[in-house]
């Protein structure tokens, strides 16, 4: 399966629908979003996404050049869209960071990807693996090796889509109890991620189990929400709290000889005054 739907209540609506089959997807054309798709993207996004989005969002995804918004196109309609935003290190949320490993650089960029459906009609032809492909090559090339990782939002409950990104090799990263609100229903949602031109995340103590580790808390019933995200948020931080004591651990070792000469030099000077 090449794409998903956000919402697995949606799907009962899907039988009513009669998949376009395009076997050749050299019949498709990929373009960038311009201002005069509002309402056709509009339109797209309520057919395949539980959440509603401001207006001012469809105008700054069509217009603003910090968003690679990517259409795919079919007899000039608009059956796909992903939209994504490149953002420096330094100007990333203190969650957001944790991302990318704390060695990374201020000026390293993470791609993230806020928007991804095809309509129902167009669905299980490639179209939303063509379209995060272009994303993924364009973030891999050589204008773009500061960019470490692609990662994005996606709800727990919805496993279609978890299995689309895993095959794509995007790697569970990290739980959030109660991220979205869809119809007045708080839902938990999985962060994934994709490392690319070298890129790695932050040590933690549980690092060779933490997709596991997110499952078992995940699994925890939704009575006890705060308890399984206090859980996991002691973990990361315990993960930080080694990560920052091992480097301090290497520098010491480091500067450990220098410190002992000079220590040594200015004792010998001392006892020769003394003398």
């Amino acid at each position: 399966m090449d794409t998903f739907n956000w919402y697995l209540e949606r799907t009962s609506t899907l039988q009513q629908i009669k998949p376009v089959g395009l076997y050749d997807l050299s019949n498709l054309q990929l373009r960038f979003l311009c201002p005069q798709d509002i309402n056709e993207v509009n339109a797209l996004c309520v057919d395949c996404f539980p959440v509603e989005y401001p207006r001012s969002w469809y105008e700054d995804i069509t217009s603003n050049p910090k968003f690679y918004s990517l259409a795919a196109i079919h007899k000039s309609a608009i059956v796909g869209i992903i939209v994504a935003e490149i953002k420096l290190y330094i100007k990333l949320t203190p969650k957001e960071r944790e991302v990318v490993s704390p060695s990374a650089g201020k000026f390293t960029q993470v791609g993230y990807i806020l928007s991804l459906g095809v309509t129902k009609a167009y669905r299980r032809n490639g179209i939303a693996s063509l379209l995060l492909d272009n994303l993924v090559s364009h973030l891999t090339s050589a204008e773009s090796k500061n960019c470490k990782a692609i990662f994005l939002h996606v709800l727990s409950s919805n496993s279609s889509a978890i299995a689309f990104y895993e095959r794509k090799s995007f790697r569970l990263h990290s739980f959030h109890p109660y991220y979205y609100m869809i119809n007045g229903i708080n839902k938990d949602g999985f962060a994934y991620v994709l490392y690319i031109n070298g890129g790695h995340q932050q040590w933690m103590i549980l690092y060779p189990f933490k997709q596991k580790f997110i499952l078992i808390i995940h699994s925890i019933g939704k009575q006890c929400v705060g308890c399984r995200y206090y859980i996991y948020s002691t973990v990361c931080e315990l993960g930080v709290v080694r990560w920052t004591i091992s480097k301090a651990r290497k520098a010491a070792r480091r500067f450990w000889p220098r410190i002992r000469r000079i220590a040594s030099q200015n004792t010998s000077t001392i006892m020769i005054d003394c003398s």
